[in-house]
């Protein structure tokens, strides 16, 4: 028989949402970071120089073959034999920027694959430079191809963000289990921290729709 004790978890509750509040401000500067990444490597990708492209492809296979935690333990606790020191915050950004770049990457190229090939000779045609031609032609409608999957690997890289509480960054996950640790009261702990954790998904979900109604769907007014 378990008798069920939510108080102590609830007392402290604002522990828990200051934790959640720096998993979101940690998620979202991984978020737009990692998408300027994806975007310079899926056009680095796309250039003629072999050597580039070859290097873009090995950061993308030894990431997404590699499991993230020992990422985050190679960054945090491999680097500083370098003399790289970070903070567990700071390695923890680093660590979901790196791994958020690798699988962008693939998902913004597919969507410039996606492209017409006769867009971009347009482009040529008019005189653009390749840099024009991607900025003007090819990015915008293959981030509107690709956005439900970025959106996704977003949501998805918030979740695996709870890892990062293995190097005592400052998160959700690292808040709840000061708080068991303290209470004892694991279920409760976990359970309010799961149901955190979906509001924030649906949350977030429920704002990526929207942009994507505006942005993609609706018509720029005149």
């Amino acid at each position: 028989m378990y008798s069920f004790n939510f108080m102590p978890v609830l007392d402290s509750f604002d522990t828990l949402l200051i934790g959640a509040w720096l998993t979101i401000q940690l998620s979202c500067a991984a978020m737009l970071i990692g998408l300027v990444v994806s975007v310079i490597c899926a056009w680095g990708k796309t250039s003629a120089i072999p050597p580039l492209r070859w290097v873009i492809d090995a950061y993308i296979e030894i990431i997404r073959n590699t499991p993230f935690l020992v990422q985050i333990f190679f960054i945090f606790f491999g680097l500083p034999a370098l003399g790289l020191r970070m903070s567990p915050n700071q390695a923890a950004l680093v660590a979901l920027v790196v791994n958020f770049g690798a699988y962008g990457t693939e998902i913004i190229r597919a969507g410039i694959e996606s492209i017409q090939k006769g867009q971009m000779e347009a482009g040529t045609s008019l005189g653009l430079s390749k840099l024009q031609i991607f900025r003007y032609i090819v990015l915008k409608p293959a981030l509107r191809t690709v956005y439900p999957a970025l959106t996704s690997q977003f949501i998805y890289l918030m979740l695996t963000s709870s890892v990062v509480s293995a190097i005592s960054a400052d998160d959700l996950a690292a808040a709840g289990n000061d708080l068991q640790s303290q209470t004892f009261a694991s279920f409760e702990v976990y359970i309010i921290i799961t149901a955190m954790y979906l509001v924030m998904s649906t949350g977030f979900s429920a704002i990526f729709s929207a942009i994507e109604r505006l942005a993609f769907k609706y018509p720029l007014s005149r």
